[in-house]
């Protein structure tokens, strides 16, 4: 399993999609600052403070015809170079030097993001229609400056110091 990777893209939005691309943010324990969520009763809060995507599967969808681009789909950070299949609930990954979030649940696909699909079909990425291809959302356990190119470690489930 690949265990490291990177910060393709940082993306935020005032609500709703696309969110668009930053170079770098702060991450609170509620999610990237200066974003926000249109539906807080569906999305956000501690256990959804972040939303995680793979470029891979974005390039993946793309080669099937999907008009699918980071930050399209709603996700927080678009994450380059990890074994995204093998990711589970209960990971921990390290984001650059400072930032520590744990994956929390797959995120369902729902119609405001339609747009980025051929047809319409939003649940290409349902993890019950295709597991492994789903975003992740994660909760915030150390909080940190995030930044394009910055390194991501998968954890393993290690406790992060002083969290």
């Amino acid at each position: 399993m690949k265990t490291e990777g990177r910060i393709f893209q940082i993306n935020c939005s005032r609500g709703g999609v696309p969110k668009m691309a930053v170079r770098e943010a702060s991450l609170t324990t509620l999610g990237i600052e200066g974003d926000s969520v249109a539906h807080p009763d569906i999305h956000g809060g501690p256990d959804r403070a972040v939303c995680l995507y793979a470029l891979e599967q974005i390039l993946k969808l793309q080669a099937e015809g999907h008009p699918i681009f980071p930050g399209s789909v709603g996700e927080n950070l678009t994450i380059a170079g990890l074994d995204w299949s093998a990711l589970r609930p209960g990971a921990r990954l390290a984001l650059g030097d400072e930032a520590i979030v744990e994956l929390t649940s797959y995120t369902g696909p729902c119609s405001t993001i339609a747009a980025s699909f051929a047809g319409g079909q939003f649940k290409r990425i349902s993890q019950k229609v295709n597991p492994g291809e789903s975003r992740i959302y994660a909760r915030v356990l150390r909080i940190g400056r995030l930044a394009i190119g910055q390194t991501v470690r998968v954890l393993n489930g290690a406790e992060p110091d002083g969290a």
